[in-house]
């Protein structure tokens, strides 16, 4: 079984590409949270694990990521996409 990983880092408007943001600025959000990330992928349609103790690699604080399930038929940068746009949708 593929897991993915979904640091909010990815999605978060306030981040540049270098220092991790994978989506457009205008598809990204402010500050996500790893919740609004689980819920997301849920109604993507994968199952979503939520590890609240992980630290992204280039940041200092501990926000966490969420693990995604059973998302062989797409590509990461697919789900990062989707996941960003219904966090979007669940905001608003």
């Amino acid at each position: 079984m593929v897991e993915n990983v979904i640091w909010p880092a990815y999605i978060d408007a306030a981040l540049t590409r270098r220092k991790g943001r994978r989506v457009p600025r205008d598809d990204a959000v402010e500050e996500p949270t790893v919740e609004e990330i689980a819920k997301a992928v849920q109604q993507v349609g994968y199952d979503a694990v939520v590890e609240r103790d992980k630290t992204y690699p280039r940041e200092w604080e501990q926000r966490g990521r969420v693990l995604v399930k059973g998302a062989e038929d797409s590509t990461k940068n697919d789900l990062v996409q989707a996941v960003a746009a219904y966090v979007a949708i669940l905001r608003d």
